[in-house]
């Protein structure tokens, strides 16, 4: 499976941004999809998610309210919409994709394909 992710970018505080993720290689149907996100001197972690049985939809407890995870099958695609961006949201946004999937998984160690990452930058 490729990943190519995109829609960084930068941005003033309290604006959007909508990223994409768009997938190749596997049926992207029976994938779930992470968002996971890297700052400078951070550890990457998980941002959001949707898995492929149900759509179910999973977030980290700083972007609840903000952020939104959906996916399109038929143009095998994850999107991250971003609102009310802060700064604490400036950091490298990767998707990811299970491909043996039974539980949503939220550890990065978890996903088998990454994508190579987009630069998202909030400014005050």
């Amino acid at each position: 499976v490729q990943l190519q992710a995109s829609g960084g970018g930068l941005v003033q505080a309290g604006g959007s941004l909508r990223l994409s993720c768009v997938a190749s290689g596997r049926t992207f149907s029976s994938l779930d999809m992470g968002w996971f996100r890297q700052a400078p001197g951070k550890e990457r972690e998980f941002v959001a998610g949707i898995n492929w049985r149900r759509g179910g939809t999973f977030y980290v407890d700083s972007v609840k309210g903000r952020f939104t995870v959906s996916r399109d099958n038929a143009k095998n695609t994850v999107y991250l919409q971003m609102n009310n961006l802060g700064l604490e949201d400036t950091a490298v946004y990767y998707c990811a994709a299970d491909r043996d999937s039974i539980v949503f998984q939220r550890t990065t160690w978890a996903y088998d394909y990454w994508g190579q990452g987009t630069l998202v930058t909030v400014s005050s």
